[in-house]
């Protein structure tokens, strides 16, 4: 069975416009900001830009719609990064998608443009439905949108034939009711974009610390003796990152960098805010970069354990931190003896990395008194990923380093709320304890049985036993795997509805019927009858605070999501037994009242309200890190015993990640650029070690088509340009959402079922240029 890629952007290369050349080495510095204000004025124009950027992650300002990386209490007046600025600018810009433009352009002409052309056409500004049969979307009033979701709804067998999707940009409130709505018509059906993300990190902090978040601050990074920064680029997913780090290395810390790729941002930064940075050296991040093999990091963390065990044993006493493991731990014998029997050809092959390199980082180990380990999709996003992420918390334990003062594990997550979306409800298995505060607080009784995630609501979809998809913010059709797999089955649907701000693929791939809704965005006033409101957010380190956006309205027709779930919600809960007891008009007009309700449902939220008036908000409670406590079963931290895994490739075949480029966030393209690799006028490379290329005949600037291979068939994206790249042996790179056809819907992470976009088995096919 072969699956062609789903989206017809081949049409649209332009290979006269691609160059290629060195990469970067440093990052950030005086092009950044040229880059983030050419762009900026662009969108905005020179005054809107000025109005816009002085406001973003300030205290009284809106939160940035990127990344959930945190503000620190002392804030500068340009609190914002490159892309940060670019998230801004998509979002305040001044171009329109009014009605005349869908009536101008059909759904089948749509589907031929690249995710660059559809998201460069700016807000959405009317509700629009797309008839059955019907070739263009056409404006409706509001009333008429949800007499159509509402007439659909009606028409199910059951709740469960309904899907919620959220996305990491939606605020508490908003992920708040929207879970509450999905559980009042019956069903926990509510994957969101941390299932294809984060979910890994979630399961296994979850099991061995008792909780699925980080463990530090801000400070914490800044005072750490040592930080692992292990597959992630901060320097293009969270710039402001690097100044985190910066100060790691001012105060006397050492930075470790494990990445596939010798990424920019982890090699040296030239802060734009600091002299040193725009006419000096700027500042050297990794002290020691290791360059290893996709998904052999859990061997890298288990040698990096053996070695720490090894030199206990050689000078008991001097190593572990005894007193915490035999007093705050369970299961270190277990876990000693599984790693006195590690292979060290095993490790060889899997990481790819000589032994004296990972006795240098195990060196670094043993002078810190204090070790964070920071990580993104680099570590989530393969079979083995929950495995990994036990063997790192694993070596922390050893020193005793969780609930330490610049100590603890730092998942450091994308979108800028996806963790407050957990917290609010926003996911398929909520514990008892969520749903009966839930019940008591809205008088009703919610489903317990578990619901779909990501992959299983596409599975159902394709089964036919999902009727309805309705999606709060995201693009769905395009973060997801298997691209093909995943945009017929949306297209199966009765209905698709799409709450969002600006134009993608997921308005023209659709049901029979089809919703775009358009919403409000963070850099917005949002005025409802008690007045001006405010949302809140969680970063990645579980500060909770508030969001106030200025500026006017994209079109007088846009309404906040709290708003649609609100109107939404009366209509369709409106004489159903087992409501919820809710005043959703209360809550429509003065999100006061939604905070009220989440103060008594989830922990940590008391007095919600007046925390949030103290300007920076306020720090969620995290036993692990507030007092050493653990709320596992055993009620103590857990070591746990992993067979050691890494992809086995076959012959003649590469092992392929999907990541993003510089000018993107997301599934959003800024630009067809990616400075920092080199990269410039197209999106439609494959990085590929020289060697590699050569042992099958290609050599750089070649085109090929990228063959990925499972159980049930291949996946094919078409007409890739072969670039020559420092990456490990057998390891290749190229850019989402161009590449997630290749990710195959059953290839996903034990336990989490995070799709393993970052180790796809593929074939380079040569082509015809």
């Amino acid at each position: 069975m072969g699956r062609d890629d789903a989206t017809p952007a081949v049409a649209n290369i332009d290979e006269t416009a691609l160059t290629v050349g060195k990469p970067k080495q440093r990052a950030v510095g005086v092009p950044a900001v040229t880059h983030a204000m050419q762009i900026a004025v662009e969108q905005m124009g020179p005054v809107r830009t000025g109005e816009t950027l002085r406001l973003v992650n300030q205290k009284h300002g809106f939160d940035c719609p990127g990344c959930a990386w945190p503000e620190g209490d002392h804030r500068s007046a340009a609190e914002f990064c490159e892309n940060g600025a670019k998230a801004v600018a998509e979002e305040a810009t001044r171009r329109r998608v009014p009605p005349e433009f869908f009536a101008a352009h059909s759904v089948a002409e749509l589907a031929t443009w690249d995710d660059f052309a559809l998201g460069q056409q700016g807000r959405l500004t009317h509700p629009m439905l797309l008839d059955e049969g019907a070739t263009h979307y056409r404006p409706v009033t509001w009333e008429e949108a949800y007499a159509v979701v509402a007439d659909e709804v009606a028409a199910l067998d059951s709740p469960d034939e309904l899907v919620f999707y959220t996305s990491g940009r939606t605020s508490n409130e908003a992920a708040f009711l929207w879970q509450l709505l999905a559980r009042g018509l019956g069903t926990n059906n509510l994957p969101d974009c941390s299932n294809m993300c984060h979910e890994s990190s979630g399961s296994a902090l979850t099991e061995t610390i008792g909780i699925g978040k980080g463990s530090v601050s801000l400070h914490d990074v800044e005072t750490a003796e040592l930080v692992i920064v292990a597959g992630q680029n901060p320097g293009t997913n969270h710039p402001r990152m690097l100044s985190a780090l910066e100060k790691t290395k001012r105060n006397g810390g050492t930075v470790v960098a494990v990445n596939p790729l010798q990424e920019a941002g982890l090699l040296r930064f030239d802060n734009p805010q600091k002299a040193r940075g725009v006419v000096g050296r700027g500042t050297p991040i990794a002290d020691v970069f290791l360059q290893v093999r996709l998904g052999g990091d859990q061997a890298l963390f288990q040698a990096l354990g053996a070695l720490l065990l090894a030199a206990e044993e050689a000078a008991p006493g001097t190593v572990l931190d005894h007193a915490f493991v035999e007093e705050r731990t369970r299961g270190f014998a277990e876990y000693a003896a599984h790693l006195a029997a590690l292979d060290w050809d095993d490790v060889a092959t899997a990481t790819g990395l000589e032994r004296e390199q990972i006795e240098e980082v195990a060196r670094l180990l043993l002078g810190s008194r204090s070790t964070i380990v920071c990580w993104a999709m680099g570590l989530t996003q393969h079979k083995h990923s929950v495995a990994t992420l036990r063997d790192v918390v694993n070596l922390l334990l050893l020193q005793g380093n969780i609930g330490r003062p610049g100590a603890g594990v730092c998942p450091v997550r994308g979108h800028s709320n996806v963790q407050g979306d957990r917290t609010m409800g926003i996911f398929e298995q909520m514990p008892e304890w969520f749903h009966d505060h839930l019940d008591a607080e809205f008088g009703f009784a919610s489903p317990r049985e578990h619901g779909w995630d990501t992959v299983a609501a596409i599975e159902a979809m394709a089964a036919g036993r999902a009727k309805v998809f309705l999606g709060m913010g995201g693009n769905f059709a395009r973060a997801t795997p298997d691209s093909a797999v995943t945009e017929a089955a949306l297209r199966s649907l009765d209905l698709t509805v799409q709450v969002s701000t600006k134009l993608n693929r997921s308005h023209v791939v659709h049901g029979r019927r089809a919703l775009v809704l358009p919403t409000l965005g963070r850099t917005e006033a949002d005025v409802r009858a008690s007045g001006p409101q405010r949302v809140t957010v969680e970063d990645s380190m579980s500060a909770v605070h508030a969001s106030q956006g200025r500026l006017a309205p994209a079109s007088d027709e846009l309404r906040s999501e709290v708003a649609i779930i609100s109107e939404l919600a009366e209509r369709l809960l409106e004489g159903r037994d087992n409501a919820p007891r809710a005043d959703w008009r209360a809550f429509r007009d003065d999100y006061a009242t939604i905070r009220a309700s989440i103060s008594r449902v989830v922990p940590g939220f008391e007095d919600f309200e007046a925390k949030i008036d103290v300007p920076g908000g306020f720090v969620l409670p995290h036993r692990p890190r507030d007092e050493r406590g653990f709320t596992t079963p055993s009620g103590k931290a857990e070591f746990t015993v992993n067979e050691l895994e890494y992809p086995h490739v076959p012959a003649g075949r590469l092992l392929l990640q999907t990541l993003r480029s510089h000018d993107q966030y997301n599934t959003t393209i800024y630009g067809k650029d990616d400075r920092y690799r080199g990269i410039h006028g197209g999106r439609r490379v494959v990085l590929v070690h020289a060697d590699d290329l050569a042992e099958q005949g290609l050599a750089d600037g070649d085109v090929v088509d990228l063959v990925s291979e499972w159980s049930d068939g291949e996946r094919r994206a078409q007409a890739f340009r072969c670039v020559a790249y420092s990456t490990p042996r057998g390891c290749a790179a190229a850019y989402y959402p161009e590449t997630n056809v290749l990710v195959p819907l059953g290839s996903y992470a034990d336990t989490s079922r995070t799709p393993t976009s970052k180790s796809v088995v593929v074939r380079l096919e040569p082509r015809d240029r």
